[in-house]
């Protein structure tokens, strides 16, 4: 099946089973390998991406379910050199460590900063409850998201 997918603002074109996990078609055939598998079960969010802004996990999803919905990955989220305030927050805070995670991390905080641009303490935990970090670096990531909350509402 040829699927046409928007993903970082450009139409892609792909050949592959319609049923093919969308994280594969990323990292195989795009090349878009900022997106992790952790365990393919949809549980620890390393394979998170956005769908028209709103936090999913690619791993389990079949490719052709995605439609012509906005599909925006780790590599999507830089304006030329410019990180993103969620990307430049992480790197301020030091929020990571081995940095498998971290794609998956960023996203969803974007993704809840989206939603809730100046999220409570209560927010945060519950949009990042499922994200895994292995390191452990569940303080500096939190410390993370309220600077890049704070760094966005001020540009606001």
């Amino acid at each position: 099946m040829i699927l046409n997918l928007n993903i970082n603002g450009k139409v892609r074109t792909v050949e592959t089973d319609p049923e093919r996990p969308l994280l594969d078609v990323l990292r195989e055939d795009l090349d878009l390998t900022g997106t992790k598998y952790g365990c393919g079960e949809g549980q620890c969010r390393a394979c998170t991406v956005l769908i028209d802004g709103r936090p999913v996990t690619s791993c389990r999803l079949p490719a052709s379910s995605v439609g012509s919905k906005n599909i925006v990955t780790i590599e999507g989220l830089t304006q030329g050199d410019v990180l993103h305030p969620v990307q430049e927050a992480f790197l301020q805070e030091g929020a990571m460590q081995c940095g498998y995670c971290v794609p998956g991390m960023i996203l969803t905080a974007t993704g809840l900063l989206e939603k809730h641009p100046n999220p409570t303490e209560d927010q945060i935990t519950e949009w990042m409850n499922g994200n895994l970090c292995r390191c452990c670096g569940y303080p500096k990531i939190i410390a993370a998201i309220r600077r890049a909350a704070e760094v966005r509402t001020s540009i606001r």
